[in-house]
């Protein structure tokens, strides 16, 4: 009989190593230049203004939103976010501003913005870091909306394509209608804007069902809502996305259904800041780029310590007080991986 001994230097299985970046989005609650633009509703965000918005409190703005983007993902990824879908700008300026601020000067994020109709002036962006991201296509999709046979003007859609990793994959920042005159009778809003979305991601894993797509943003919904749950079609647990299948993942839900969220309201937190996946994003074997983890920036300094907004994310104004704060929204952000 032939006995075979086993060496002490058989090669083990090595675990695989994997690149990890993070995916972002912010709120950025009105950041406002100081200039009165003619054509839009800024006024009160002017030296003569309600909000006697000066130079000194736009430099400290930019300076604490800086500070917070600085800060998020880092705990894995040492350059931080590698995309930043941004909402509530005023217009381009005020992102290059913002990326030149010393807390984040150095990651170079270059700037993706168009302006839109929005009655109030606001806008949409995409920061990236070029080491990760290389855009190939960028677009504006209006969403329209009629009060009667009046149109209503809201904020545009971002849609923006390009390699990551060598990868194509494909991101509609939002900032879809406010409440502002009741859920009920806006929400058929939200669910037009929600539409524009799907028709996207349709379009796109029509011809690919592995196309990587993600929507993020400042929906205005919570993830139990018919825009997220009905209109894209959301799951709460991976394994309910199928290969085939029209639905996505929604990783923010059971958050929400744990009770947290990222801007508060009359004493109850709400999750309108949304980050959503397509089903190219799930499957654990593939090793391409992946989803990994969803998390909200929450950190103690972004919370409110005192007053009647105690326990809130530390807004800019409260009352019509200037209070030294950064949004009125916490951050979003995904961790996603690709095998080495």
């Amino acid at each position: 009989m032939a006995i075979f001994f086993l060496s002490q230097n058989f090669v083990t299985a090595q675990k695989p190593e994997y690149k990890i970046s993070a995916i972002g989005f912010y709120n950025l609650e009105n950041l406002f230049d100081t200039i009165d633009a003619p054509d839009i509703w800024d006024e009160e965000f002017t030296p003569n203004g309600s909000k006697v918005w000066n130079t000194s409190k736009y430099k400290e703005k930019l300076k604490n939103m800086a500070e917070v983007i600085s800060r998020v993902a880092t705990e894995k990824s040492k350059d931080g976010l590698a995309i930043l879908g941004v909402s509530e700008i005023e217009n381009r300026t005020v992102l290059e501003d913002l990326v030149k601020q010393p807390a984040i000067a150095k990651r170079r994020y270059n700037i993706i913005h168009f302006d839109s109709d929005d009655f109030r002036g606001i806008d949409l962006g995409l920061l990236y870091q070029p080491k990760y991201f290389t855009p190939k296509s960028a677009k504006s999709i209006p969403v329209y909306l009629y009060s009667g046979k009046e149109r209503v003007f809201t904020r545009d859609i971002l849609y923006v394509s390009g390699l990551m990793y060598g990868e194509m994959i494909h991101i509609l920042v939002n900032h879809w209608p406010s409440r502002r005159g009741g859920e009920s009778k806006t929400s058929p809003w939200r669910q037009q804007a929600a539409s524009e979305c799907k028709k996207v991601i349709d379009s796109l894993t029509a011809i690919d069902p592995m196309a990587k797509v993600i929507v993020m943003g400042d929906l205005n919904d919570n993830p139990n809502n018919p825009s997220v749950k009905k209109v894209l079609k959301t799951k709460r647990k991976i394994k309910k996305v199928k290969s085939g299948s029209d639905n996505m993942y929604n990783p923010m839900e059971n958050f929400f259904r744990k009770g947290n969220g990222t801007t508060a309201y009359r004493d109850a937190w709400s999750l309108f800041d949304q980050i959503i996946l397509s089903y190219g994003w799930l499957p654990k074997h593939q090793k391409g780029l992946r989803f990994f983890k969803a998390k909200i920036f929450n950190k103690s300094f972004l919370v409110q310590k005192k007053g009647h907004f105690k326990g809130y994310p530390k807004r800019t104004f409260a009352g019509g007080e200037f209070i030294h704060g950064y949004s009125d929204h916490f951050p979003v952000y995904i961790y996603v991986v690709k095998q080495k």
